[in-house]
């Protein structure tokens, strides 16, 4: 006899969102909280409709079909699910039977992408990480969300703070404009919204925004929305806790920013002066250089031109990186100069040769700009350190995103500076990003805390 599958909600904010009868519900505003878990569950308890139809939104057709996202985690779920059938073709899509609802995925990566859907009728609209989604993509599927199976239309989305982001403007009543953080007695409280002309009215009841705006109709009555929102956390997914105790040192363990969004679920926190670097969390400022660095690393971000907006040389900065036996890293020099291009070039190879006198074995890792231009740059430099360890790699992600790694681990004491006549240079920059006008050398510091962790995890891979 075949197991009995049983999928039920925890209790808390995911029984709650699974229970709300709001027309809109936005759950989660914090990682961990099994956001994506109950947005799949919701579906199951009308696959048996006919004509219903759920589908699933994510940004891109990657977020869908990666290891471990939204299509891999609903085989872990409907797959023991009697008559459960997946269609891969045009797109992903789960039957349950000859007459049973849908359950579908798609992605919309740009408003362009909306004209795919003119006509459709969608009972169930859900939106995973919705703040990756524009306002217009938003409303626009909105206007899709209808249906004659029987069951009242309605729309559920999951997100992450993001306080650039329409949602947390959409949201704000229940958030604590002062602290960032949900109100906890508003979580789940439903109010009622109104669109008129791209502005939004909101009300505590819909008959408020009837008589504001004369609805006397059945069909103008039916226009205002109820909406609401249920605050969820980690600390909400005792499953997850129990199973995987790590994802929460993991969550505590990263820069302030993305600790306050993604651990405690704030909406108004932004990257600012002295949130990712303070001179105050190095374990210690060196007289010498520690003898026990296992592997160095020097990385250099390289000036886009010769002058700035100001008539002024760029900055060339590069960045002397090491990781000791003890787990902890030093940094050991820092050069940050305005100079010519030829001037430039010449400076990273006298480096490179003083680097390799005195610390024997130096990695020299450079910046390569995308396209052809970049990749010829690149290799013209690696031509010129013939004989030395050098790498050139692409730089992806926005400055503050690449800076997360190295800044955790500077957040926790876990770096060590040696004295030098460079060091109050290079605290000023890091304490002033990323609001700073010169970046230069916070880059080269995420490149060499990059570079000497690939390398780490490789030798350890190998051993």
């Amino acid at each position: 006899m075949a197991n009995r599958i049983e999928l039920r909600p925890q209790k808390g904010p995911q029984e709650m969102f699974l229970s709300t009868p709001a027309d809109i519900c936005i759950y989660g505003g914090a990682a961990g909280g099994g956001k994506t878990y109950g947005l799949l569950l919701d579906p199951l308890r009308h696959k048996g409709v006919k004509k219903y139809s759920a589908v699933f939104f994510r940004k891109n057709s990657i977020q869908i079909y990666a290891e471990g996202g939204l299509l891999d985690e609903s085989r872990n779920m409907y797959s023991g699910i009697k008559g459960a059938r997946l269609k891969t073709s045009p797109r992903p899509k789960w039957t349950f039977g000859p007459d049973s609802g849908s359950i579908g995925f798609a992605h919309i990566e740009r408003d362009d992408d909306l004209s795919k859907w003119q006509g459709s009728q969608i009972t169930a609209i859900m939106f995973d990480e919705l703040t990756h989604f524009t306002e217009r993509q938003f409303f626009y599927m909105l206007s899709r969300n209808r249906t004659v199976c029987g069951i009242k239309p309605y729309v559920r989305a999951t997100c992450n703070p993001d306080a650039d982001s329409w949602v947390a403007e959409f949201i704000k009543w229940w958030i604590d404009q002062d602290s960032g953080y949900p109100i906890q007695s508003r979580s789940g409280v439903i109010r009622w919204m109104l669109r008129r002309d791209n502005a939004i009215h909101w009300a505590d009841s819909k008959e408020e925004l009837w008589e504001q705006f004369s609805l006397k109709t059945e069909e103008e009555q039916a226009e205002p929305k109820s909406v609401t929102f249920i605050a969820s956390t980690i600390y909400d997914n005792k499953i997850l806790l129990d199973k995987n105790p790590q994802y929460l040192a993991n969550l505590k363990a990263m820069p302030t920013v993305e600790r306050e969004r993604l651990l405690n679920g704030n909406w108004k926190i932004k990257p600012a002066a002295g949130l990712f670097f303070k001179r105050t969390q190095i374990g210690s400022i060196l007289t010498t250089v520690p003898a026990d660095v296992e592997r160095w690393v020097r990385a250099w971000d390289l000036a886009a031109t010769s002058e700035d907006e100001g008539g002024e040389p760029a900055y060339t900065a590069g960045v002397l990186m090491g990781k000791r036996k003890n787990g902890r890293y030093v940094i050991a020099n820092v050069i940050n100069v305005r100079l010519t291009a030829a001037d430039v070039r010449a400076t990273i190879k006298h480096t490179a040769s003083a680097d390799i006198a005195l610390y024997k074995r130096v990695r020299v890792r450079l910046p390569q700009d995308p396209g052809q231009a970049g990749k010829e740059q690149a290799q013209s430099y690696i031509k010129m350190l013939s004989g030395y360890d050098v790498i050139a790699k692409p730089e992806s992600g926005s400055k503050e995103s690449r800076a997360e790694p190295v800044a955790a681990q500077w957040q926790a004491g876990n770096f060590d500076v040696v004295a030098g006549d460079w060091n109050e240079m290079y605290f000023s920059e890091l304490e002033s990003f990323p609001i700073s006008k010169f970046k230069d050398m916070v880059d080269a510091t995420s490149s060499a805390f990059s570079e000497l962790e690939n390398i780490f995890d490789i030798k350890n891979l190998i051993s």
